[in-house]
Parts: C-alpha cells; structure tokens; sequence
C-alpha cells in the first residue's frame, strides 16, 4: 500500500474514532480513541476465529507501516516541540537540579531495576531471556512518554510545581532513555565494542550534543522570526526547525528529541516574547495544538491496532500481569531516591512520589523501541510485555492520575486546616 493510502486510512480512523468518543463516550482523547481502537483490533480477530480473512488483510496493512520510524523520525519531533512550545522555561530553570536528576539518574536508576526484576520474573516464569535483553526492556520501558503525560496534565490540575517537575522530566528523559536503549542494544547485538569511554562519549555527544544544537538552532530561528512579521512565513519557519533540525541532528548522531524540546524552549518563551507579534502569537499557538491534536489521535490510533501484531501465549500474559507492578515499583524507587536526597536542598510538594510514580505513563516511545529491536526470538518476548505495561498505563494510570492529584491534594490541606 503507498503512502497517501496508509494516511489516509490513519487520518480517517482518528477522525471518526474521535467523533465516536466525543460524542458518545467522553473520555480524555488520547485514551478514548486508542481504547476504540483496541476494540476494533479484537473484533477483527474475533472475525478472524471465524474465517473471514479481515483479520490478515488488517495485519498485512500494518506490516506496511514501520511503526518505530513513522514515530521516532516521523511524529516525535512535532509532538514534542509543541509540548516544549507553551512551557514557561523560568518554572523549568527553578527546578532545573530536580528535573534533570530525575531525567537521567532516575531513568537510568528505573532501567537497571526493572531489568533485574524483569530478569527474575522471566525465571521465574520459565521464559528464557538473556540479562542483556532484560536491561534492553528495562532501558525502553523507563522513560516516561510526554506525548501521554501532557494530555493528561491538562485536566489534572496539578500544583504547578508539580506538574512542572512531571512534563519536565517527560519532556527530557525520552532523550536520555532512549541513549541508554542505544547502549543496551549494542551491547546485545554485538554490533561495537561497548567500553566505559565508548558509552561516556556516545551519551555526551547525544545529550550535551544535542542540548547545544537545539539552543542554537533556536536562536538561529528567533533571529529569522525577529526579522519578519508575516505569521505564514514564520509558522513555515517552526516546521522548518522541527523537521530539519530533528532530521539534521540525526545524521549527525546527536539527541533528536533533546535538541527540538531545548529549541521548543527557546522560540516559545524568548522567540515568542520578543521575536513575534501578536498575530503571529495566535496563529502560531492555533497551527501548533491542530498539529498536536491530529497526530496524537493518529498515534494512538497505531497503538491500538498494533496488538493484531502480537503474539500473546499463556506465559507471555503472565508475565505482563507481574511486570506491570513492578515496573511501577521500580519507577517508585527511582523517584523516591532522588527526591528524598534532594528535600534537604529545596522544598517539593505533598504528595510529590505518589503522583510522580503513578503519573510517569509510557507510551508510544516505549512501543517503538520494542519494535526497532532485531526480528528474533527476545523481540516476541518483550512486545507483549512492553504493550501490555503501556496500555495498564495509558489506560489504567491515565484515567486515575487526575482523581489521585485531587484525593491528594485534599488530604494534605485537610491535614493543614
């Protein structure tokens, strides 16, 4: 199938899905449409137990659609630029030791524990998995995906502190997780020699490389955007910084995800207060939660129908059900740590673990990197895995997160009066 075909079929099933939800379901649009989705998914396999052949035909379909690239070098570079676009960066520098010593100590903290447990779990269970490919899970499974986060915060209404520390740490540790699977991968798959000074160079040219190139593709951007006012011109000229600048910082191995959120930075706090007018303000804001919106409901579409993709035996499902608290209590561990090391330093809000570990969703981020694995047996081990942990989150953890924040933030002004 060509490409306007596969897009064509993803725009029209976000839109109708979306339709179906607004009006006769109601739930946050994210979780609604990959929920419809996920019941379209198990219908066509119900109507393939029945000989139908729907069922291959929708497989062959997706097997069209390279699910790791349409998101990692496709959809992650606009989503997360207008996720960085309407952060306010003084609420971000103030905690800028908490966000990134969750960002990279937590997330490397979360993938060396759930690989341990992911390790005895599988034992356990009697599948077998090499160390490595256990650390590989715990390594993409870790990062918190912001794409989830940041709908969900938006009817959360979280302590702004807290709901800073959450999409910050979001907005940075997919970069840094997505080093670590890097490493992990080479590792597993034999394709470089890994040393000490190998893996300290590749994660410093990734994250300090990619923090430099996104400051200074959006400090070249501004300086085009201060020199205009013409709103069409300019919101061409933040397209051009996503997709060039993610593309360009790939080919020269830097952090792509990195360097848009630090460039998402830049034009939406200085580029927007002193190198745009106000026309071009609202045209701009307009241009870039239409951008958002569609391609979350495009990607969340993709993530309920990749489960006519999986293979799901009895051991494979038993596993994710024992993962699934693990992997929570590993993110519990690596926000707690960090976090009551640094309440000697500085103030945090009540409440600030609980929301953190329940509130850190994975997403599709975490399902691309099970898919860019080698075709092979540990790759069948750890998808199902992978899916069954993202879908509990976005679902189960989604739905409560705003609910949590409430009971929480009641609670403790209770405590207070």
């Amino acid at each position: 199938m060509d490409l306007f075909n596969i897009i064509a079929i993803l725009i029209t099933l976000a839109a109708v899905f979306s339709y179906i939800n607004h009006r006769y379901i109601g739930l946050p649009v994210t979780i609604g449409v990959m929920l419809i989705a996920l019941a379209m998914s198990l219908m066509l396999n119900l109507l393939g137990w029945f000989g139908l052949g729907v069922e291959q035909q929708a497989v062959i379909w997706l097997a069209s659609i390279d699910f790791d690239k349409t998101l990692l070098h496709g959809m992650l570079s606009f989503l997360l630029f207008a996720g960085a676009l309407h952060i306010d960066i003084n609420d971000l520098a103030e905690r800028k030791w908490t966000i990134g010593t969750l960002a990279t100590v937590g997330t490397l903290l979360s993938s060396l524990l759930v690989g341990v447990l992911t390790w005895w779990v599988l034992g356990w269970v009697g599948i077998e998995l090499s160390f490595i490919y256990c650390l590989l899970f715990g390594s993409l499974i870790s990062p918190t995906d912001p794409i989830a986060v940041l709908g969900i915060l938006k009817t959360a209404k979280a302590p702004k502190s807290l709901e800073t520390k959450i999409t910050g740490e979001s907005l940075f540790n997919d970069g840094v997780g997505i080093v670590i699977f890097l490493v992990f991968l080479e590792v597993a798959t034999g394709t470089h020699e890994v040393s000490a000074s190998h893996i300290g160079m590749l994660f410093v040219q990734e994250t300090i490389g990619g923090l430099l190139f996104g400051l200074g593709l959006g400090y070249l951007t501004y300086r085009m955007l201060q020199s205009v006012d013409n709103y069409q011109v300019e919101v061409l000229l933040t397209l051009a910084l996503v997709s060039g600048g993610y593309g360009l910082a790939g080919a020269l191995h830097l952090s792509g995800p990195i360097a848009i959120v630090v460039a998402g930075l830049f034009i939406g706090n200085h580029g927007r207060l002193f190198g745009m007018s106000e026309t071009t303000r609202h045209h701009l804001d307009v241009f870039w939660e239409l951008v958002d919106e569609v391609l979350n409901a495009v990607l969340f579409v993709l993530i309920g129908l990749e489960v006519l993709v999986l293979t799901f035996t009895l051991d494979y499902l038993l596993a994710s059900l024992l993962m699934i608290p693990l992997v929570l209590f590993a993110r519990f561990v690596a926000i707690g740590i960090p976090i009551t090391l640094l309440r000697s330093f500085r103030p945090f809000s009540p409440g600030v673990v609980r929301i953190m570990t329940w509130g850190g969703l994975r997403g599709g981020i975490s399902v691309a990197l099970a898919l860019s694995i080698p075709p092979g047996p540990e790759r069948d081990v750890i998808l199902p895995i992978t899916y069954a942990v993202v879908i509990f989150s976005i679902v189960v953890q989604g739905l409560t997160l705003k609910k949590l924040v409430k009971r929480t933030m009641l609670r403790y002004a209770e405590a207070d009066a």
